[in-house]
């Protein structure tokens, strides 16, 4: 007999709750340059064990003081951080707005921490956590160093690390025209994590009838599992 379907995330991903990230910066330097967007999207689980996406939370967010905006990159993202009409906060409230929400469906969902899902995660994570640690935000909802990359799973799942070319190759739509805003990457990189977890579904179930019967005796690393806040 197989295991029954999972049905909630806590299930699917051992406790975590992937939210997918994406930030639009005025450079590469976390430490020194602007985060200037920051979309995050939040997935659940269907009746039938597949991960789907659910809704998109999306900041503006104004450049900390000092911060460096490098042309280059605001060629690329088409950002003008002064335009009269761009509707931006500060790194704090920008922040604030996407945590409450991801608190509140890790709450619904029953997982113990949030864990960000990007293309690339490790620049994503790395806006996300120095902008939290320069608002002193202290309850960051994600873990501050685990993430999952759809880089590494697309290079295995299709052959494809570059976003454009993974999406294209899992099937589905990509408009370049759109690209480089945080909404449609950030929709986008979840949509094809989203593919290539339902393409594994098989080798989850087998997975969970494979380890129905053990008895897990490890406890776990506080610093990889760390406990509900």
């Amino acid at each position: 007999m197989n295991a029954a379907v999972p049905v909630t995330m806590r299930e699917r991903f051992r406790g975590f709750l992937p939210v997918v990230v994406d930030v639009e910066t005025g450079g590469f330097n976390a430490a020194t340059d602007a985060l200037l967007e920051i979309a995050a999207v939040l997935l659940a689980v269907d009746a039938q064990g597949r991960v789907v996406r659910v809704m998109t939370v999306r900041e503006h967010v104004q450049p900390f003081e000092g911060a460096r905006l490098d042309p280059a990159s605001l060629a690329v993202n088409g950002i003008d951080p002064w335009h009269p009409l761009r509707i931006a906060t500060n790194e704090a409230d920008a922040l604030g707005t996407i945590f409450k929400e991801v608190r509140r469906v890790t709450r619904e969902q029953e997982c113990t921490r949030a864990i960000l899902v990007g293309h690339n995660a490790s620049f994503d994570l790395g806006f996300l956590n120095a902008a939290a640690a320069r608002a002193g935000i202290r309850r960051n909802p994600f873990h501050p160093f685990s993430c999952f990359d759809t880089a590494t799973l697309a290079g295995v799942a299709y052959g494809q690390t570059v976003l454009s070319r993974a999406v294209l190759a899992a099937g589905l739509e990509w408009n370049s025209q759109d690209a480089h805003s945080a909404v449609y990457d950030a929709e986008r990189t979840a949509d094809l994590f989203c593919a290539v977890c339902n393409q594994f579904q098989p080798l989850f179930e087998a997975a969970t009838r494979r380890l129905r019967d053990t008895v897990d005796d490890d406890p776990g690393n506080p610093m990889l599992e760390p406990a509900p806040e």
